[in-house]
């Protein structure tokens, strides 16, 4: 990871299909991976971050809808704890694995 990198998960529940989609797609172009249907995780620098979170705000409804984005450092994701499907298998890649190994 680049030092101006920083290692998030975007975290959302979004009532409107289409804006949904659209956060979803922002998230991805942004090089985020899913790893659930609404949850992305990824790293990111960290203007692009903001630009990225600017753009959702732009699209989300503020009374209706909720955005999460927790930027975390190694050591502390290294402390993630995961049980059960922790992932949509059919969403996650091999690199989202290596993160947690």
């Amino acid at each position: 990871m680049k030092q101006t990198e920083t290692l998030v998960w975007i975290i959302y529940d979004i009532s409107v299909d289409k804006k949904r989609g659209r956060v979803a797609k922002l998230c991805k172009e942004a090089g985020l991976y899913r790893v659930q249907k609404s949850v992305f995780l990824g790293t990111i620098e960290r203007n692009r971050l903001d630009e990225l979170l600017m753009q959702v705000e732009g699209l989300i409804d503020t009374v209706t809808d909720s955005v999460y984005a927790f930027p975390l450092c190694q050591p502390d994701f290294k402390k993630v704890i995961t049980l059960g499907q922790a992932f949509d298998e059919k969403l996650v890649n091999d690199e989202v694995r290596m993160l947690f190994a």
